[in-house]
């Protein structure tokens, strides 16, 4: 089971996407557990305040350290090693490569940053990473922390129906992912290509590479680069330049 703790000033966020499909079959089959933490608990005034206004001026506000820290140390940890992750706009981006590794872990703690960010020494001495889903800026890192969720979520064994389905994933093998298809084989004329019904799964499978490669080359050809291919699949990759001249 992987245990997902998650520190944040809004935990009903999180009620509505954990509580259907496929999040929620994991965590009633105990195969995930999320442990909401709301950090306003820690803090020690009246009012629950989590933030402040920064030091030397500016707009915003930003999230006070004290409350973070009480949240984490209420925490129980399963080991030394445990990732304490910052989900912030500064953080190295997310990917399907970090999914898988975060996957494997038993245990993960996701911060969730809010306004003009956090205390600096969250950042240096309460965190061990920083993640951000991308080049913008979001009202706040829960949904950032339920993207973290599903995509790690998934790759934990017994989640998914078939675990063939993430090996297959785009990015897992470094390419996008082949175009897929189903029943009808043929609608308005529409028609699947012959080599999927036909049924030799060599030809297949041949097929679903060169999908891929050609696929990546054409919307993502960055992926590409100091990736090794055989022969074949370079010829595949020349072939299709030399068709489009």
């Amino acid at each position: 089971m992987l245990r997902f703790d998650i520190l944040t000033i809004f935990p009903e966020m999180f009620s509505s996407p954990c509580g259907c499909s496929l999040l929620k079959r994991a965590l009633d089959k105990g195969l995930i557990a999320l442990n909401l933490h709301d950090i306003r608990d820690y803090a020690e005034d009246k009012h629950r305040m989590t933030d402040d206004a920064p030091y030397g001026g500016g707009g915003g506000m930003v999230m006070k350290v004290e409350p973070i820290a009480r949240a984490l140390e209420a925490v129980p940890l399963q080991g030394e090693d445990v990732p304490v992750i910052l989900l912030t706009p500064q953080g190295e981006p997310f990917s399907q490569r970090i999914a898988e590794e975060l996957a494997s872990r038993p245990q993960l703690v996701l911060v969730c940053g809010h306004y003009e960010g956090v205390d600096e020494r969250v950042r240096t001495r309460l965190v061990n990473r920083e993640i951000s889903l991308g080049d913008y800026v979001l009202t706040g890192g829960e949904l950032s922390a339920m993207v973290v969720v599903d995509a790690v979520s998934r790759l934990v064994p017994g989640v998914l129906g078939n675990s063939e389905s993430a090996r297959t994933d785009s990015f897992s093998t470094g390419l996008l992912e082949y175009p897929h298809y189903t029943r009808p084989a043929r609608y308005r004329g529409w028609e699947v290509p012959a080599v999927l019904v036909g049924g030799n799964h060599r030809e297949i499978e041949m097929w679903r590479r060169r999908e891929s490669l050609l696929r990546t080359r054409r919307r993502r050809p960055d992926l590409l680069k100091g990736l090794a291919l055989t022969e074949q699949e370079k010829g595949w990759l020349e072939e299709e330049v030399t068709n489009n001249e």
